[in-house]
């Protein structure tokens, strides 16, 4: 057995290679689940460099940044608000697959074996490919996907706009592995899945020559990506192609792809884009007449109607012409530079929250989640420009100053502490004064 303080540490060799799922297995294999690195946790630093990489590359080739910051805040939003549930429990994922191996498994591969190594790697895959699938072909499953397709440009900020609650019907298509796969090895390939989805989200990559035979590459991820009508319900792959060419549900990519939802939701508020479509089966549900036909509104296809095929008709899907403009914020550059601050700053104290989660107390993890949430739902009214933005921030502002006096939140530099009491001080004030102006102009806002 290795040592697991040893496990803990990922070096930045490892950490380019588990970008590209090219860890070897004797590196990352381990006897306990508890030994196994948070992979996904260690990545944040590859994610942000390979965006900056990105960000570099598309200035020099197109003389333009990769996409607008609006969206890249909404996309890391996303991605922080689906990772909050991990500082409480174990997902889903694991909990249930746990409780398979223990009281339902077979039979016990070595763990430590290669050839469970490289198994688990194409289980995990083929697994991805099924939940993936019926994430676009069941519009319940749907509600939550439609999260990562909420774009409407496509870079590697892109990979991180995930859904809070799709894990809660992901386990079901991995379940089978753990009649005979460790919890161990599984945990390890479920993180590499992830995390070799990363860097296909973006344009800079053209075709890759013959690993577009095997891989899923960014060229067939665009694809995948696209609202042209020869884009939809195609390349469900995760790391190997090879699945969408055996079950026809490979599409190569063609003329220009529009990114995006058939029915963009033009928001870039973090609630909206996370549940929006849920209140949309909630109206068609009672909207609906017949039980079987309700039945069918939440179990089939989300271009699913009565009288239609199981996944409704092409033909029903808005044409793309190329031409279409992504949403972007009508908020100021000032108020975009001050929603970049405070999004960094945010990030920060996610970031310090992750790593130190295991010597805070519940309470403090909880409020801190919970002031996350608040603002991250602020910054998305400030770029939304809604009328109760100013009332909303300058309450949050005012969460900020209370937590810290209250000791569940801290400057990460101490000796700022005062300033950024200060700094969030002015904030409420000049919030406050804006929304009583706006309420004394505007009362019916």
């Amino acid at each position: 057995m290795k040592n697991p303080e040893a496990q803990q540490d990922v070096s930045v060799s490892q950490g380019i290679r588990m970008m590209f799922y090219v860890m070897k297995p004797n590196e990352t294999s381990f006897e306990t689940l508890e030994e196994v690195p948070d992979y996904v946790q260690k990545a944040t630093p590859f994610f942000i460099s390979l965006m900056l990489l990105e960000l570099v590359v598309s200035w020099i080739r197109k003389g333009k940044p990769s996409g607008p910051l609006d969206d890249a805040l909404t996309s890391i939003s996303a991605g922080v608000l689906s990772r909050l549930p991990s500082w409480f429990s174990r997902s889903i994922e694991l909990t249930s697959y746990i409780y398979i191996w223990e009281n339902y498994r077979l039979i016990s591969l070595p763990w430590d074996s290669p050839w469970t190594w490289y198994l688990t790697f194409l289980g995990v895959d083929f697994g991805y490919y099924w939940f993936h699938r019926m994430a676009h072909e069941v519009n319940i499953m749907w509600a939550a996907h439609q999260t990562h397709h909420s774009s409407e440009d496509y870079n590697l900020s892109t990979a991180l706009r995930q859904s809070v609650f799709q894990l809660y019907t992901s386990w079901i298509f991995y379940s089978p592995l753990a009649l005979f796969i460790p919890p161990s090895v599984y945990a390890v390939h479920l993180q590499f899945n992830l995390l070799y989805q990363f860097w296909i989200h973006t344009e800079v990559i053209d075709n890759l020559g013959p690993l577009e035979l095997i891989l899923n590459t960014p060229s067939h991820h665009r694809v995948h990506h696209g609202r042209n009508r020869y884009c939809i319900d195609k390349n469900f792959a995760g790391t190997l192609i090879i699945w969408d060419r055996i079950f026809g549900t490979f599409e190569a990519e063609k003329e220009k792809v529009v990114y995006g939802l058939t029915h963009p939701i033009n928001s870039f508020e973090p609630f909206k884009v996370q549940f929006h479509h849920l209140l949309t089966i909630w109206t068609t549900f009672w909207a609906t007449p017949g039980f079987f036909n309700k039945f069918s509104v939440i179990f089939k296809g989300p271009g699913w109607g009565p009288g239609k095929p199981r996944l409704g008709l092409n033909e029903e899907i808005p044409e793309v012409k190329g031409e279409e403009v992504p949403f972007s914020s009508a908020a100021s550059r000032l108020l975009k530079t001050y929603a970049v601050v405070q999004f960094a700053l945010i990030l920060t104290f996610y970031e310090e929250t992750s790593t130190d989660k295991a010597v805070l107390s519940q309470v403090t993890l909880l409020l801190r989640a919970c002031f996350i949430i608040l603002t991250l739902t602020s910054i998305g009214f400030l770029l939304d420009q809604r009328p109760k933005a100013a009332v909303l921030e300058a309450f949050r502002c005012l969460v900020f100053l209370m937590l810290c006096r209250l000791g569940h939140l801290k400057s990460f530099i101490p000796p700022l502490s005062f300033a950024f009491e200060v700094f969030f001080s002015i904030c409420i004030a000049f919030w406050g004064v804006r929304s009583m102006k706006q309420l004394v102009s505007d009362p019916g806002k």
